[in-house]
C-alpha cells in the first residue's frame, strides 16, 4: 500500500503539471485574441512553474533514505564563547525550521557552553522527508558578527559543525551485533526539572565493528540524556546507533566515501559550506553561490530556498 500511495502521488503530481502546461498554452492563445489580459497570462505562467519546480525538487528526493527522518548533531567549532553561541543559534534555526514543517523534535543529547550556548546539542527529527532535505545542511557553517562577548567590540569569525543522518524506522532493517555495544551511566545535566543530577539517567553507548572494505576497527560513542529513565535513554540510543549504521551502509553502497569525507573536514576557516555575515546583511552558501540579505528570515528558520538551491544542483549525483 505504501508504495501503490507513492506511484499515485507520482501520478497526480505528472497531471497537475501537464494541465497547468495545457492551461498556459491555451492561455496564451486567449491572450493574443484580447479574449484575456497580460496579468492572467502571467498568473497561470508563475502557477504552472512552481508546479514544475516541486516537481523537480521531489525528483531529488527519490532515494529509500530521504523518506526518513533525520538525526541532526551540532558541534561549536574553533571560536570558543563565540562559536558555542553560534552553536544554539544553528539548533534554534533547525527548530523553527522543523515547526515550520510540521516536523516533531527532540533534543536527545545536550551539554551546555561553558558562559553561553551550547558545546553539543543532538536533535532527533521525524516527519517525512526531513532527511532528504536536511541533508543538505551537513557540513561547517562559517558566523561573523561583532561579538557581543568581546570586550573591545570586534568582528570575530566562529564556526560549528552540522552533521546529519537518516533516522531509521521499522521498515528499515539493521543488525545490530549487541556483544559489540558497553554502556556508560552518569547523572544528566541540563534542563530537566527537579530529578536531574539525582540519579544517573544518563546514558553513553560506545559500539565497536569493523569496516568490511578496510578491515579497520571503528567505534561509535552515542550519549542520550532526553529522558529521566535510564531505559528509555537506552531504547533511544541504540535507534539512534542504527541511524548511524544504516548511514554508513548507504555511503558503502552509493560508493561515495570521498564526497562524504569531504563533509566532515576540521572545523575552521576554510572549510565551511555557508556563511553567515551579520554585518553585511547576508548569507551565502558557497556550493551553490545562493544568498540571501534577509539574515533575520534566516535566522529564524527561513532556509528553504538554500535548500532548494543544493537539491537542484547536487541532488541528482547523490
Amino acid at each position: 500500500m505504501k508504495v501503490v500511495r507513492e506511484l499515485k502521488s507520482w501520478i497526480k503530481a505528472f497531471n497537475e503539471v501537464n494541465s497547468a502546461a495545457e492551461e498556459l498554452e491555451l492561455a496564451f492563445d486567449f491572450m493574443k485574441e484580447g479574449i484575456i489580459t497580460e496579468e492572467e497570462l502571467d498568473h497561470n505562467f508563475e502557477t504552472a512553474i512552481k508546479l514544475i519546480e516541486e516537481l523537480e525538487l521531489r525528483n531529488m528526493l527519490r532515494r529509500e533514505e530521504d523518506q526518513l527522518g533525520a538525526v541532526l548533531k551540532i558541534n561549536a567549532g574553533a571560536g570558543g564563547t563565540e562559536s558555542q553561541d553560534w552553536a544554539s543559534m544553528l539548533l534554534r534555526m533547525y527548530q523553527r525550521w522543523c515547526d515550520s514543517k510540521g516536523y516533531k523534535t527532540t533534543i536527545t543529547n545536550w551539554l551546555d557552553g561553558d558562559d553561553a550556548g551550547i558545546k553539543t546539542a543532538t536533535l532527533q527529527v521525524e516527519g517525512d522527508i526531513a532527511y532528504g532535505f536536511l541533508k543538505s545542511e551537513n557540513g561547517v557553517h562559517r558566523l561573523v558578527r561583532v561579538s557581543p562577548f568581546n570586550a573591545q567590540g570586534k568582528r570575530m569569525t566562529s564556526f560549528a559543525s552540522v552533521f546529519v543522518v537518516p533516522l531509521v524506522d521499522d521498515s528499515i532493517q539493521i543488525d545490530v551485533n549487541t556483544a559489540a555495544i558497553t554502556w556508560d551511566t552518569f547523572r544528566s545535566s541540563g534542563a530537566g526539572g527537579q530529578h536531574v543530577n539525582k540519579v544517573e539517567t544518563g546514558v553513553r553507548l560506545h559500539y565497536t565493528y569493523q569496516d568490511t572494505i578496510t578491515g579497520e576497527e571503528h567505534q561509535i560513542v552515542i550519549e542520550n540524556t532526553e529522558g529521566r529513565s535510564q531505559m528509555n535513554n537506552r531504547e533511544s540510543a541504540i535507534r539512534m546507533l542504527k541511524s548511524q549504521i544504516y548511514e554508513i551502509e548507504l555511503e558503502k553502497r552509493r560508493a561515495a566515501q570521498a564526497k562524504i569525507e569531504a563533509g566532515k573536514k576540521k572545523i575552521e576557516w576554510g572549510s565551511q559550506i555557508r556563511s553567515y555575515v551579520f554585518d553585511d546583511r547576508r548569507v551565502k552558501d558557497h556550493r551553490t553561490d545562493y544568498q540571501t540579505s534577509n539574515v533575520n528570515a534566516v535566522m529564524d528558520g527561513d532556509i528553504d530556498q538554500f535548500i532548494k538551491a543544493y537539491l537542484m544542483e547536487y541532488g541528482g549525483e547523490e
